[in-house]
């Protein structure tokens, strides 16, 4: 059966169309003045006095693929340390010796590329811009055979460590993680789980072994294997679980507390209810933010630490308006807190409650606090479905 013209053109434009999904304005700006800035102090240090500025080697185009990767895609297998320092020093390595032992230039190009892609893949530090640091060293014989071994040293060791050593500073300090994540590292609360969302029941070495079947391992880490599958597994579970929506399971009863409520007094309420989240509402039920009692306890242990006193000292000092301490709802509360409408499918409510960030999330109708959904509303409700649907039928 012949396939329609329009179709035909269709998947040809969507193939060549983009693989990416969009990217955030702000996540274009934060890479954007990463690779301004690490590419600047990589330049301080390579541009030193016994830089030969003649050579035009001191900071060579690789770095910028480099930059691509460390602050662009700083979860990519290619774009870690490892892969960064050890790719582009074996290729600057064989570009000095591919320029030595090949007179021909088209012969010492395609030599020093070849070997560093395999060197590189025995070595589990593929970088692709280490082919490129390999093809400029074989296209710069004449400055490279002034260089020698140098130009292992600097530019390419000296620039790939600086330009690694600010993403790891720069993503910390813009809320992003380089390295990446380790499977086996401590999880949110120090233990040796994961997190709720990444329980999978798999080890590494499946996970590993399912990034090797199909041939992924260069695109993706283990832990972020183990994350993705975790998200997909709640938002395919935002399918099966039925019609019931927020409205159905939230608690509506609502004890709230205002902006100018003294934090003793949202101590007390959480004390007396057993609460773990307040509301605080303003003109009866116009939503502003919640605390949770986790920012209580944390402001706590902060102070504690900062002035190396006991934490039950620096709650009460917290509580009762030390000279200072944040006194009221409104400097504590979160403004910005996850939120759902009343209709909300309470599969959609998983990953937020999952994550560990919050206790409970909002339901609001506008700009009307109208219920709370808890975990403990949620876990009920999910009990009670599966309960219903495990019943024989008559």
């Amino acid at each position: 059966m012949t396939r329609p013209a329009g179709a035909v053109l269709r998947q040809i434009t969507q193939a060549l169309g983009p693989a990416i999904a969009p990217g955030s304005p702000r996540e274009a700006l934060r890479a954007g003045i990463g690779a301004l800035v690490g590419l600047g102090v990589s330049g301080l240090f390579l541009l030193s006095p016994s830089a030969d500025l003649r050579l035009g080697l001191y900071l060579i185009a690789p770095f910028g693929a480099t930059s691509v990767l460390v602050f662009a895609v700083p979860n990519s297998p290619l774009a870690q340390p490892w892969s960064a320092v050890v790719g582009n020093t074996i290729a600057a390595t064989v570009g000095v010796l591919a320029c030595r032992m090949t007179p021909n230039s088209a012969l010492c190009v395609a030599l020093a590329v070849a070997i560093t892609i395999a060197a590189m893949i025995l070595l589990r530090a593929v970088h692709p811009p280490a082919g490129a640091v390999a093809m400029t060293a074989a296209l710069n014989p004449d400055a490279i055979r002034a260089l020698g071994f140098h130009f292992v040293l600097a530019p390419v060791l000296t620039g790939t460590l600086a330009l690694v050593g600010f993403a790891m500073i720069y993503a910390r300090l813009t809320g992003r993680r380089y390295p990446f994540r380790q499977f086996d590292e401590p999880g949110p609360h120090g233990t040796a789980d994961h997190p709720a969302m990444e329980r999978l029941g798999l080890s590494k070495d499946e996970l590993t072994e399912i990034l090797q079947r199909y041939r992924q391992s260069l695109n993706l880490g283990v832990e972020d294997l183990a994350r993705l599958i975790g998200a997909a597994e709640l938002q395919a579970a935002t399918h099966r679980t039925g019609p019931l929506t927020a409205a159905d399971v939230m608690s509506r009863d609502l004890v709230t507390v205002g902006p100018q409520s003294r934090l003793a007094r949202v101590a007390d309420i959480f004390r007396r209810h057993g609460f773990t989240s307040l509301p605080v509402v303003e003109n009866g039920d116009q939503f502003l933010g919640v605390i949770f009692q986790l920012h209580l306890i944390r402001r706590a242990r902060d102070d504690a630490f900062r002035h190396d006193r006991r934490f039950s000292v620096a709650m009460s000092e917290l509580l009762n308006a030390k000279p200072g301490a944040p006194t009221r709802a409104r400097e504590i509360m979160q403004t910005d807190p996850p939120h759902v409408a009343p209709d909300t499918p309470i599969g959609a409510l998983l990953p937020m409650l999952a994550s560990g960030e919050c206790d409970a999330v909002p339901v609001l109708d506008g700009p009307r606090i109208v219920g709370i959904v808890t975990q403990t509303d949620l876990l009920s409700a999910l009990a009670r479905q599966s309960l219903r649907q495990d019943l024989p039928t008559a």
